[in-house]
């Protein structure tokens, strides 16, 4: 082993040492990669930064997210959630597990439309959690239910871990949107299955809806109501993901048309003000600026990574794994999986992803099931205790009657379906390909 392969060991000790004394990620990872990097091969390592991080700060793609953030945030603010919990909360109140279900769908929804965990997670915490225990919902059920349906944003587009992910492995937003399409609709369909059954066989855990409170609502007036609030996030679902996967628009531009519908979506509602217009930019400008600080602190840590050899001891790191490709992708798999227990996606995607991902170049694996392997992967470490952002949202919202315990148990069974989802993605990749290839990409 060299002196600068040492060099790249010892930095990566730095950063994750720099974690450990409570320094933000960010700035570890710009302290440990200058640091490293000036001590393996000087001054240079300044001349090459600039034009890494001129291409993050003008990058045509990224340009999406902020535009995805607004649309996420104005959604949240004119309260799309609380109609689609209310609406579809009572359409499906005769079935056992019902309410748990409809959160999915909301989940789902919101998912498609926004793509922001927290906004879901927080919004549906706020609106369904309550009312779920107080109709006879297990706690952990209950909560559990809430915070896997928030990360469905994470796998279904148009989500900010697919735009990531093909800047970062060089594919087309559009392709990865269509691939997530099919593996995401299965993971919520897995979560429904899972509280339909827990419903008929422990009916004491996700009862119906008390029938005096479903009969409030008349049959043709709650049709009415599912038009109203279904129909229009539909459209703009159809609307911004259709023309990204039709080839129609490019994904800034319908990232564009998507925050322009969530303004009409607002105005529409009568939630359109000049106040809820200053939050929503702020809450945006907020956002956007730290997922593009990580990026750019993330460009001296993944540049001198490279300087100092990395690349080469991860190769050698493979070379001692038996049993081929196969075996590297559930050892990069578990590594991840474990990675997402104290890490945030955005760090796991842009340190390491890029350090995996000349292995499986070489190896002919197929990118984009790659892709969505990762992507689903990665939603999974918004449940893992005990540095899951999903459980944090929730626990913001809960009542005092929710421990920090109901939460992380709760999430427990639905941890165990992703690994079961992305088990069938991984045996089965034309679950992610079938389409991208059906339609043309």
């Amino acid at each position: 082993m060299t002196e600068m392969e040492l060099l790249a060991i010892g930095m990566i000790g730095g950063f994750f040492g720099l974690l450990v004394i409570g320094i933000p990620v960010a700035i570890s990872l710009a302290v440990s990669g200058l640091l490293f990097g000036y001590l393996g091969f000087g001054t240079s390592l300044f001349g090459l930064l600039p034009g890494r991080i001129h291409g993050v700060v003008t990058n045509y793609t990224l340009l999406a997210l902020p535009l995805f953030i607004f649309m996420g945030v104005m959604l949240e603010k004119s309260r799309m959630a609380e109609d689609l919990i209310d609406v579809i909360g009572h359409a499906m109140g005769r079935l056992r597990g019902g309410m748990g279900l409809a959160i999915i769908i909301v989940g789902v929804l919101m998912g498609a439309s926004s793509g922001i965990v927290g906004a879901t997670v927080v919004t549906v915490g706020l609106l369904a959690l309550g009312p779920l225990v107080r109709r006879g919902y297990d706690k952990g059920l209950a909560c559990g239910t809430i915070c896997a349906s928030g990360t469905l944003g994470q796998i279904i587009p148009p989500s900010l871990v697919l735009i990531l992910l093909a800047d970062i492995l060089g594919l087309s937003v559009g392709t990865l949107f269509a691939a997530a399409m099919v593996p995401g609709l299965m993971l919520a369909g897995i979560l429904a299955l899972y509280l339909l059954l827990l419903g008929y066989f422990r009916p004491d855990m996700a009862p119906a809806i008390p029938e005096a409170e479903r009969d409030a609502l008349g049959r043709r007036e709650l049709l009415i109501k599912l038009v109203q609030v279904v129909l229009p996030p539909l459209v703009l679902i159809f609307a911004v993901l259709g023309s990204i996967v039709g080839g129609v628009a490019a994904p800034t531009e319908a990232a564009s048309m998507g925050a322009l519908g969530s303004l009409i979506l607002a105005l529409m509602g009568g939630r359109l003000t000049l106040r809820v217009l200053a939050d929503v930019c702020k809450s945006t400008l907020l956002t956007s600026a730290m997922v593009f600080f990580i990026l750019i602190c993330a460009q001296p840590f993944g540049l001198a990574f490279r300087g100092l050899g990395g690349e080469h001891l991860v190769g050698y790191m493979f070379d001692f794994i038996p049993g081929g490709v196969t075996a590297d992708l559930l050892f990069m798999m578990a590594v991840i999986f474990v990675l997402g227990f104290f890490l945030e996606w955005i760090e796991i995607s842009y340190i390491a992803l890029p350090l995996f991902l000349p292995v499986f170049v070489n190896s002919g694996v197929d990118m984009v099931w790659l892709s969505i392997l990762v992507a689903m992967n990665l939603q999974t470490s918004f449940l893992t205790p005990p540095f899951g952002w999903a459980l944090f949202f929730l626990k913001g919202v809960a009542p005092p009657e929710i421990t920090t315990g109901d939460i992380y148990l709760g999430v427990i069974p639905f941890i165990l379906l992703q690994v079961v989802a992305l088990g069938l993605l991984f045996t089965f990749p034309e679950i992610a390909t079938w389409l991208p290839k059906a339609i043309g990409w």
